[in-house]
């Protein structure tokens, strides 16, 4: 069997790739490994080590949920920081036949500055194709939407909302994806359990709903939580769930509408209800 390896972070997804995949699909029967590059945002806040990977396992994640479902064999890992790096150690360990590298234009591109292309076709001998997206203005062919909650993330307001806006896609061509954060919450060291744990709960929910659904644990202010999945995600519109105000700390501290303000998007408001709950958020 053929064995394609594909090297791409945020055009993952875009247009131009997923043609190049669906060409060698044509030809037969190819074992795709995607290989996604832990590499930091250019710009924007401060982002922990832990963050920049588990944005790259996201994108994995949906990514193989999409292909698996198109009938495409594949496997994915989060590379080394440095793209160079990052493919060679695949070709080491997966001996593919072929490298397809995604990247933005030159003039957004900081692989292309950095001659990636050249150096891996020199390095490996392979076959390189060069594919060029730009998710930002040409937009992914489906829709993603960004999930945040922490106590409210295994509701069942939320996942009847985020069901319904799959529904609601059931006409287009596309599938909608789901980005789920959930932010740690306190400053112990279980913290990060606990939002891991929550986080697994409500994924293995909506994939068994038949929901596309990845996600990361995020900063404990929400809205740092928000505006960091934005770096990392290409999103059409947020959804942000809640206690009812009066035992929301979230709501109190106005994150929807600063949500709002910040990122220019459509955001939607789920409150759970939950009477017997005293938390905050």
């Amino acid at each position: 069997m053929k064995t394609v390896l594909v090297v791409a972070n945020e055009t993952l997804g875009g247009r131009a790739l997923i043609d190049a995949v669906r060409s060698r699909m044509a030809e037969g029967e190819p074992r795709f490994v995607l290989c996604v590059p832990a590499t930091r945002p250019k710009a924007g806040l401060v982002i922990y080590d832990d963050a920049v990977f588990d944005a790259a396992q996201a994108r994995i994640d949906l990514a193989l949920e999409f292909a698996h479902a198109e009938g495409i064999d594949a496997v994915g890992e989060v590379g080394d920081p440095d793209p160079y790096s990052a493919t060679i150690d695949a070709v080491r360990e997966y001996n593919p036949d072929e490298i397809i590298i995604s990247t933005y234009p030159e003039t957004r591109s900081g692989w292309q500055r950095r001659d990636l292309i050249e150096r891996v076709r020199d390095a490996t001998g392979l076959p390189v194709e060069h594919v060029v997206g730009d998710p930002d203005s040409e937009g992914l062919p489906f829709g993603v939407t960004l999930a945040v909650a922490n106590r409210t993330a295994s509701g069942d307001e939320l996942f009847e909302a985020l069901k319904e806006k799959a529904q609601g896609d059931a006409h287009d061509q596309g599938r909608r994806l789901f980005i789920v954060v959930v932010p740690q919450e306190g400053g112990d060291g279980s913290a990060s359990r606990r939002a891991r744990t929550r986080l697994k709960l409500v994924l293995r929910r909506l994939k068994a709903a038949g929901l596309f659904a990845a996600g990361t644990i995020g900063d404990p202010d929400p809205f740092t939580a928000v505006m960091n999945g934005l770096q990392f995600f290409h999103v059409d519109d947020i959804v942000i769930s809640t206690f009812a105000e009066t035992k929301s700390g979230w709501m109190q501290a106005d994150l929807v509408q600063r949500v709002r303000n910040a990122t220019g998007k459509p955001v939607e408001h789920i409150v759970h209800r939950d009477p017997a709950s005293t938390a905050a958020s």
